[in-house]
């Protein structure tokens, strides 16, 4: 039985629990507006000691900032996490930003990442946030993951995010 609850900064080494590996099949790329598909077809094998690293460090930066994590935990193994930044952002500084949300291999499919943004999303509410933003990797499952769970694209990207992930797909979310 999956549990979850929110995270500590103190948790960041727990990240290491996440088994991020996928056979990616299909990449996206925006053009001109429209979702565009290019056959991927290659095992990613997950992240490498440095990538590591820098989720580690973005998880509590973004902690001490005050921002919020949540974990979804098989006994104590941890199997999936959300990271809710702290910063406003949009035009309107009525956006936060879902800053990192990533399922094990074995648990994806299974409603944990649905059930991790949906506690993302009551907390962004809460803190009144009218939007998610997203900044989505370009692979199939993760673009195709945040449009089930209603998403759509935007087109007012924020600059910062994409001068880090310029391939990444850029989203928001209406939160109800």
């Amino acid at each position: 039985m999956i549990t979850y609850r929110q995270l500590t900064i103190g948790m960041a080494g727990r990240l290491t629990e996440i088994d991020r590996s996928e056979f990616i099949d299909v990449l996206y790329h925006l053009k001109e507006d429209k979702l565009k598909e290019t056959g991927a077809g290659y095992e990613y094998s997950g992240w490498t000691d440095k990538e590591l690293k820098e989720i580690q460090q973005q998880y509590r930066f973004e902690l001490s900032s005050g921002g919020m994590a949540v974990g979804a935990f098989d006994k104590d193994l941890l199997v999936g996490f959300g990271v809710l930044g702290h910063r406003f952002m949009g035009e309107k500084l009525d956006q936060l930003h879902v800053d990192l949300l990533y399922i094990s291999r074995n648990y994806r499919r299974q409603g944990i990442g649905t059930e991790l943004l949906k506690m993302i999303s009551t907390e962004a509410k809460n803190r009144g946030a009218a939007y998610l933003y997203i900044s989505s990797t370009e692979t199939s499952s993760a673009v195709s993951f945040y449009r089930k769970n209603g998403s759509d694209i935007t087109k007012a990207v924020d600059q910062d995010l994409f001068s880090k992930e310029p391939d990444d797909i850029h989203m928001i979310k209406k939160l109800d």
